[in-house]
């Protein structure tokens, strides 16, 4: 028994040929074909069945149906409007779906709540363009969301699950890492798609972890990470000192306060190292 019905080339050619559509390249259009992929998904995912779950760039629906299978209530997020009438057939057979016409990046999250409440789950084959924004925001701002199991370039995966030392490691890692951490991942071969992308894939699965830290906290955190690798091969200090321009007698004090060597490589620094870092610098005055 299939996963997605849609999950096929046939399927998926005669979808696209009954709503005389076309592949957009300007918006990363390609259709998954492999209804095992999609299986494999929807199992990483663990989507509780009472759930509300979000999906962003959902195409023809190939993932939704699945979805709609499995969770209470689907919200989909698509961008573009030549897809909307493929998206209201799938919404005919699946009655707890809705669809949303708008930009993943900019669409408010109050136009995402289902009638079972905000989602708890991100499950998508996200446009590789916006991925690694559209996860991060929605962790910022749907405290709701406890995981997100999504397909990505393998080279932003990579981003959302290295760990410190790592030359993937980088400030979208460290903003990341104060809401999620990965936990589970598989790779996509590019025969599953339609056409097949020039990128290679990854599924990531995400699960919520937030940082104690404060909101303003977190948001020193966020300026601090993007000073100290605005020049990786600079030492940590003078990277931060270049990029924001603070008094290098008090930068220095909050790094004794931390216990931080100043002349260590951003990459070398956890979460919570950037965070206790964040915290000092903000003590003493030090604001972009």
């Amino acid at each position: 028994m299939s996963t997605s019905r849609l999950a096929t080339p046939s399927a998926t050619r005669a979808v696209l040929e009954e709503h005389g559509l076309s592949l957009k390249k300007s918006l990363g259009q390609h259709f998954l074909i492999d209804d095992n992929i999609v299986r494999k998904i929807i199992e990483l995912a663990a989507v509780p069945s009472d759930a509300p779950v979000l999906e962003i760039g959902p195409g023809i629906g190939t993932l939704t149906v699945a979805l709609c299978d499995v969770a209470g209530a689907v919200v989909a997020v698509e961008r573009d409007a030549d897809l909307l009438p493929v998206l209201t057939d799938v919404a005919n057979g699946c009655g707890n779906l809705s669809v949303v016409r708008a930009d993943a990046v900019a669409v408010g999250v109050e136009r995402l709540v289902t009638p079972l409440g905000p989602p708890v789950a991100l499950v998508a084959n996200l446009p590789y363009a916006v991925a690694a924004t559209v996860v991060l925001r929605m962790f910022e701002e749907l405290p709701s969301l406890q995981s997100a199991t999504v397909m990505v370039q393998t080279e932003v995966a990579e981003r959302m699950a290295a760990a410190p030392g790592r030359k993937d490691y980088g400030a979208y890692t460290v903003k990341l890492r104060m809401y999620a951490r990965p936990a589970g991942s598989f790779d996509v071969p590019r025969t599953c798609f339609m056409p097949p992308p020039r990128v290679d894939s990854r599924v990531l699965r995400l699960e919520r972890a937030v940082h104690p830290a404060e909101a303003d906290v977190r948001y020193a955190t966020a300026r601090l990470v993007e000073a100290a690798f605005s020049q990786r091969r600079k030492t940590l200090r003078n990277s931060v000192l270049a990029s924001t321009g603070w008094s290098g007698t008090l930068f220095d004090e909050a790094l004794a306060e931390t216990g931080i060597d100043g002349r260590r490589r951003a990459e070398t620094l956890g979460v919570d190292e950037f965070v206790a870092l964040a915290s000092a610098t903000a003590v003493l005055g030090l604001r972009d």
